[in-house]
Formats: structure tokens, C-alpha cells, sequence
């Protein structure tokens, strides 16, 4: 899909372009918090606590970051969507990484990238 074509202006009932063009399936809406939420999980690698998606129907996680946490400011601060892909190399090309890929667990790959001072998160799932 070319840059211009993500740039075109829809309308108000029209999907994003991401979905109709290259088929991104929505997969969560990350948001930053301070406050500690129930049955909080513990990712020590990014110094990261995670937590509601399991229990979400609308993918809702919440992300509470330790001071230390070498991820990117503009996560822990802004809310990011996430959409699985089905090639994240592919994916990836030609936009601007603001983490690279890496794999939070087995069979995950997933990479951040930035779009209008957004991130979004890319997910490809190994084993489906």
C-alpha cells in the first residue's frame, strides 16, 4: 500500500485503510497508567506490568511501567492500538520503527512503530 493511500481521507463509516488494504486485524488498545490494576502480570524483561486484556471483550490492557523501564517514552505515556499482521517484516517496511522487532513470548513477534506521533503495535502470531 502506498504512503498516499494511507494519507487518503475516508469516511466516517469506512474502516481504516490498514484493514481494507492489507488486512490488519484490530487486537488491542494499550493504555498507560500509574495506578495498579487487578491480577497484574509482571514482565521483568521491560520492567512492565500488564494487565485486563485476558478479561477485556473490547482488548483493553492497561500498562503500569516501572520508573526504570527501557521502554520508550511515548508508550508509557501514550495509548497505543495494536493489530496482528500476518508478515511483520512486511509490515514494517517503510515505516518508522520506534521498537524493533522482538518476541515478548514464545510464538510473538511484535515491533512499534509511529504514525502521527502514535505508536502502534504490530503483532504476528508464529503458531495459529
Amino acid at each position: 500500500m502506498s504512503t498516499d493511500k494511507l494519507n487518503e481521507k475516508r469516511l466516517d463509516h469506512e474502516p481504516p485503510a490498514v484493514i481494507v488494504e492489507r488486512g490488519w486485524r484490530y487486537h488491542h488498545l494499550g493504555i498507560p497508567t500509574a495506578l495498579p490494576k487487578p491480577n497484574e502480570i509482571y514482565l521483568e524483561k521491560f520492567k512492565l506490568y500488564v494487565s485486563g486484556f485476558s478479561t477485556s471483550p473490547y482488548g483493553i490492557e492497561w500498562m503500569r511501567f516501572e520508573d526504570d523501564s527501557p521502554i520508550s517514552d511515548l508508550i508509557k505515556t501514550v495509548p497505543h492500538i495494536a493489530f496482528e499482521v500476518e508478515n511483520l517484516e512486511s509490515a514494517l517496511a517503510g515505516k518508522e520503527i520506534l521498537t524493533p522487532p522482538n518476541s515478548p513470548s514464545d510464538g510473538v513477534q511484535v515491533a512499534m512503530i509511529v504514525h502521527n506521533g502514535a505508536p502502534i503495535e504490530l503483532i504476528q502470531f508464529r503458531n495459529r
